[in-house]
């Protein structure tokens, strides 16, 4: 029996940057896969703090040179690569001028969220999915973590259904406490298009905020984990609208927690 492969697509991952728990969890729980047996990979952004040079960041030229479509305009995607120190675990970061090279990630210096943060988003997701297919990996697992990487579930099951990459991949999408107040401004519909994508697979985009993004996210993954039980008001509300159709489960980060996402893996693939 071949190896489970599973894809973590995260914001940031310990110890090149952390702004949330976010950073920790995708830490932990990778390499306590790979111990299991699971082959892993790893994508996050490379946002303009992350020291290249401490960090020993280096191109990969091979899958670079790809432009990603954000609405009307297209963006050069670079690729680079880093180790983990003290792990068996290669990092692959998601690059592009415009996007990453500011030195800072989702709120500038004087705690205004960017307003091309959708856009960031959009590029990261798309990127990722494109990178995934220049490696030829093919993953079982696609787990997403928080509103960044919420529109993967939803390219998985439109644009990329049928490609030999990810015709199998089932997805996991969980959602942190980092909610945001700023609602975007332009079409964001128009920007999140792909191949086979109607306008009507998107209407839980169309508040164009954080509620937008997390239901999308909910509304494609085959599973919806909220890492804390004690999620905030907004996240409550918004699980609460989804509690009709999709199960939502709640995996704290107790000592339990990564046997619990290793079982919910072999169901998804069982």
């Amino acid at each position: 029996m071949s190896k489970l492969r599973i894809l973590y697509v995260a914001s940031e991952i310990n110890p090149f940057l952390q702004t949330s728990e976010v950073a920790d969890f995708v830490r932990k729980l990778p390499q306590a896969m790979q111990e299991r047996g699971m082959e892993i990979r790893i994508l996050v952004p490379r946002f303009g703090l992350i020291n290249e040079r401490k960090n020993r960041l280096h191109e990969v030229v091979r899958l670079s040179g790809i432009n990603i479509a954000v609405g009307e305009e297209e963006k050069p995607l670079v690729i680079k690569v880093a180790s983990i120190p003290n792990a068996k675990l290669q990092v692959y970061f998601i690059d592009n001028e415009d996007y990453f090279h500011r030195k800072s990630v989702f709120f500038d210096k004087e705690d205004n969220f960017h307003p091309d943060n959708d856009e960031r988003a959009i590029f990261f997701c798309k990127g990722v999915l494109e990178t995934v297919k220049k490696l030829g990996w093919a993953p079982g697992i696609v787990h997403c973590n928080d509103w960044m990487t919420s529109l993967i579930p939803m390219y998985l099951k439109t644009t990329f259904k049928n490609d030999p990459v990810f015709k199998d991949a089932k997805t996991v999408f969980t959602v942190y406490n980092n909610p945001f107040k700023h609602k975007f401004e332009g079409n964001i519909i128009e920007k999140v298009k792909m191949i086979d994508i109607e306008d009507s697979m998107l209407s839980n985009l169309k508040s164009a905020d954080y509620a937008g993004f997390i239901k999308i996210g909910a509304e494609y993954a085959d599973a919806v984990i909220k890492s804390d039980e004690d999620c905030s008001a907004t996240l409550d509300q918004l699980f609460a609208e989804f509690q009709s159709d999709k199960k939502i489960d709640t995996i704290e980060k107790d000592e339990d927690f990564l046997d619990s996402y290793f079982n919910l893996y072999n169901e998804l693939v069982g």
